[in-house]
């Protein structure tokens, strides 16, 4: 009740009386209206931009500032459209009327990727400072992908640069592309020509392999044909369209990742016709059929058809009883390995595919000597393979296991050779 007292008496002076409230002027704080008013924010921006003009360095220096003072989380898509278009975006992507603008953004800069780099390093420099508009920062180009139609070929040009670049310095990730399979931008050939410039700037950035790792990250890797229309959603005409642009990396990865898919698929679709019980000869025509229409080798086609034979069966855990199992699945399937093994190097690649597998799966370490007999016996693989393969052919997976395993069986290949070239001599 004293200090109480006290402190009223003291207000009650002529001096004033040092409230929180009356300390405030003493700091560099915005006010109220300022801070908290959309047309306030966007006028502080505007300003700032107008007097730092081109000199980016400086931009990055006053976005940083202004961070501390204006509110970035509650007005990041204002801030993000007035730093690309210099004012706020109306639907469709015309600016505003009734706002003030600024001439100082990416669509008035010159359009070259050296120029694009710099932007990019104003955005990175921001968002590393401000962490929580990183993903209003990817919305933001999600969005403006959305209004490209409404840009100018200029302005999409310098968005599509800045948005591989981003992409490459991993600012955003690759799942904004959806954005570009809008009906109405494929439609009217926008997302493609977009997808050029994007690509070149990324693929300037990065390799194709980064590229392809950012897609697949976000299952874009599958998606690319989409940015045409369904007439023209082929491997030909992306291949075309990309490989004219000057983008032969990109169409090849295209087509490989359709060739991969198409193999996924025509491995679903054998291990079905198996489960069901079809007949070998109607699952070889069928089999032959695709590898017609996909143009896949038989070299490929063999790995199929193992990977799809040892999926279809559920395996013992015990290795003893794993071989026997093994033998007994594969004696069944062996006229079907037999219709894909024509060829010297298809028998080979399916050597290499048994020791690849029976290294990956340990309880079938001790199972491939039987293996490759059996195989033998069937006709699927001829000595001359096995002998390339025991030779030279073999891959680094297991490798001492296995050729010790094949040992003997390839001394009896070697010596049943050398007696039939031996009786060849005498019956000449």
């Amino acid at each position: 009740t004293i200090r109480s007292s006290m402190l009223k008496t003291a207000c009650s002076h002529s001096a004033p009386c040092l409230t929180p409230s009356s300390l405030l002027p003493m700091f560099d704080f915005p006010d109220e209206k300022e801070r908290f008013d959309p047309a306030q924010f966007q006028e502080s921006i505007v300003q700032g931009l107008n007097q730092t003009g081109t000199d980016l360095e400086a931009v990055a220096k006053f976005l940083d500032a202004s961070g501390a003072k204006l509110d970035y989380r509650r007005y990041a898509e204002t801030l993000f459209d007035i730093l690309v278009a210099g004012g706020m975006l109306a639907p469709g992507g015309t600016l505003a009327d009734d706002v003030t603008r600024t001439e100082f953004c990416l669509f008035t800069a010159q359009e070259d990727l050296e120029t694009m780099q710099a932007y990019a390093q104003v955005f990175n420099k921001l968002i590393r400072r401000y962490k929580y508009l990183e993903k209003g920062f990817e919305e933001e180009i999600k969005k403006l992908l959305l209004f490209l139609k409404g840009f100018t070929e200029s302005e999409r040009n310098k968005l599509a640069m800045l948005t591989g670049i981003l992409l490459a310095n991993g600012n955003i990730s690759a799942s904004i592309l959806c954005s570009l399979f809008n009906e109405n931008l494929v439609k009217e050939g926008v997302s493609a020509a977009f997808a050029v410039k994007l690509f070149k700037s990324w693929l300037n950035e990065k390799d194709i392999n980064s590229v392809a790792a950012s897609l697949r990250k976000v299952g874009m890797d599958n998606r690319l044909m989409e940015l045409f229309p369904a007439n023209k959603r082929s491997c030909e005409h992306f291949s075309k369209y990309f490989t004219d642009a000057g983008l032969k990396e990109l169409s090849d990865f295209a087509r490989n990742q359709q060739s991969i898919g198409a193999r996924k698929e025509l491995q679903k679709e054998l291990q079905e016709q198996m489960s069901r019980g079809d007949p070998f000869k109607d699952i070889i025509a069928y089999v032959k059929e695709e590898m017609k229409k996909t143009n896949i080798s038989e070299q490929t086609m063999i790995g199929i058809v193992w990977s799809s034979v040892m999926s279809s069966v559920e395996w013992n855990k015990k290795e003893e009883l794993v071989t026997e199992q093994a033998i007994k699945h594969l004696k069944q399937y062996s006229p079907l390995l037999k219709a894909f093994t024509s060829q010297g190097l298809s028998e080979l690649t399916l050597l290499l595919k048994i020791q690849e597998y029976c290294y990956d799966n340990i309880h079938f370490m001790k199972a491939f000597q039987k293996i490759v007999v059996l195989l033998y016996k069937a006709d699927v693989l001829s000595e001359e393979a096995i002998l390339k393969w025991y030779n030279d052919a073999h891959v680094p997976k297991g490798k001492s296991v296995f050729l010790e395993q094949m040992k003997k069986f390839v001394e009896w290949l070697k010596n049943a050779e050398e007696e039939s070239e031996s009786e060849e001599e005498e019956a000449d």
